[in-house]
């Protein structure tokens, strides 16, 4: 790394950032691994940041995007179309049920943001302005922009930010509930009717509740319970709330399953899509909406009825391409399948971290898994003086695998179409890190 690096690090102490990045420059890469500018090679166990689906490697998807880009190298949509973006939303709303319209951004936070102005705008469009907050499930995350961290509020990521964050209100999660419980348990339903209480008490002044679908991932790794996202929607049904649902993380095979929402049997109003949805090589996001809400931002001119909202690289051609060749490569390859066959080989696997005293409350499904670290009923958050995060970060580069974990909290979140003996790699190597773990703080 060059001694002049400008570079300020996401989520990173700058002060301690030259311990993990000064000699891990990344160069190029191949199948699933990151290769750096000394030729050292580094298994991608984070799939990407969420969004790595098919590896390194040149496919049918980087060969169109190439294609692509010497046709156009991008269209705007502001008062023209592009032929692609017009291709994508038919293809994309054949396997979203529910929903009628697409709205194209550039990342999940601003597939959110998006999200939450059509719902303001739905109700004000329709006479209503006494809808003014949004409800949000508890620990729930959907990305670092203002209106996003509004209702995806993580005290231990945003606290700082509090001051400038919209009233929102939230439900309980159901963290403590076991993810393969059914709606007839006991708990479940006491989740529920408090949940219930909620959503009806404030359902007068509720422009929608936002939650991610299936699962919660970056607020600690809370996997639904059977039934409960599908009551939730009742519920918001019943009280006048609109469902915004986001699949940004969770959906496109994550969970096990393309449209997450689906497979929870609960349409949404709204519903957001992103990091996968490119096989994680352009900047992408995607918000649909039902047929119910766009048909009140229809009208002439005068009434002013349009969604205010746009970006420069809405619809962008090359993106849209990505998504289509991906689209057509999940098919091709039947990659939810074999997500689900290596679902079966993690799930398995992952119970091997019991027989660790620092690890509590395993978890997962499709492929995604997670565990705590615990030592003394306290979370550990550093270790060797340095944070775990930054620890993992460094004790996984030493093995040739690249993690990172959500602070206490190890992940498991493989690249969708990682080859088994790869996914046996990054769980031996998370297996090696605890044992080290467990022998320095206990």
């Amino acid at each position: 790394m060059s001694k002049t690096d400008k570079v300020w690090y996401p989520y990173t102490q700058m002060y301690n950032s030259s311990s993990i990045y000064s000699k891990r420059v990344i160069e190029s890469g191949r199948d699933f691994y990151y290769i750096d500018e000394n030729g050292q090679d580094y298994l991608d166990g984070v799939a990407n940041m969420w969004c790595n689906v098919w590896g390194f490697d040149e496919n049918q998807i980087t060969s169109a995007m190439i294609e692509q880009i010497r046709k156009i190298p991008h269209s705007t949509i502001f008062g023209l179309s592009n032929s692609k973006s017009i291709e994508l939303s038919e293809k994309f709303l054949k396997l979203a049920k529910g929903m009628d319209k697409i709205f194209y951004t550039d990342n999940g936070s601003s597939a959110i943001e998006s999200a939450l102005k059509m719902a303001t705008q739905y109700w004000s469009n329709k006479g209503n302005n006494t809808k003014s907050i949004f409800l949000s499930l508890k620990s729930g995350y959907h990305g670092d922009t203002i209106g996003a961290m509004s209702v995806g509020y993580v005290d231990k990521y945003f606290k700082k930010y509090k001051k400038l964050l919209l009233t929102t209100r939230s439900i309980p999660n159901p963290c403590n509930l076991k993810y393969n419980d059914t709606s007839e348990g006991a708990d479940l339903q006491e989740l529920l009717d408090k949940t219930e209480m909620v959503i009806k008490k404030n359902s007068e002044k509720t422009i929608a509740l936002v939650m991610e679908s299936g699962a919660q991932i970056a607020g600690g790794v809370t996997i639904y319970p059977k039934g409960y996202q599908s009551k939730i929607a009742e519920i918001c049904k019943k009280n006048e709330v609109l469902l915004i649902l986001d699949e940004i993380a969770t959906g496109f095979g994550r969970l096990g399953n393309m449209i997450e929402y689906i497979a929870q049997e609960s349409i949404p109003d709204i519903a957001c899509f992103g990091k996968a949805i490119t096989g994680g090589y352009f900047p992408l996001a995607i918000t649909t909406a039902s047929k119910k809400i766009y048909q009140e931002f229809e009208g002439d001119w005068e009434d002013q009825k349009h969604l205010y909202h746009g970006h420069t690289y809405t619809g962008h051609p090359v993106g849209c391409t990505a998504v289509i060749e991906n689209l057509r490569m999940y098919k091709e390859n039947r990659l939810i399948d074999k997500i689900r066959d290596n679902s079966k080989y993690l799930t398995k696997r992952i119970l091997e971290f019991d027989k660790y005293s620092v690890v509590k409350n395993i978890r997962a499904k499709g492929l995604l898994g997670a565990f705590d670290l615990v030592n003394k009923k306290k979370s550990i958050t550093s270790i060797n003086g340095i944070s775990t995060s930054m620890y993992i970060i460094k004790e996984s580069l030493k093995r040739g695998v690249y993690l990172r974990s959500l602070g206490a909290t190890m992940i498991l979140i493989p690249p969708l179409a990682i080859r088994k003996e790869s996914l046996e790699k990054i769980i031996d190597t998370q297996l090696d890190i605890v044992a080290n773990i467990e022998k320095k703080v206990i």
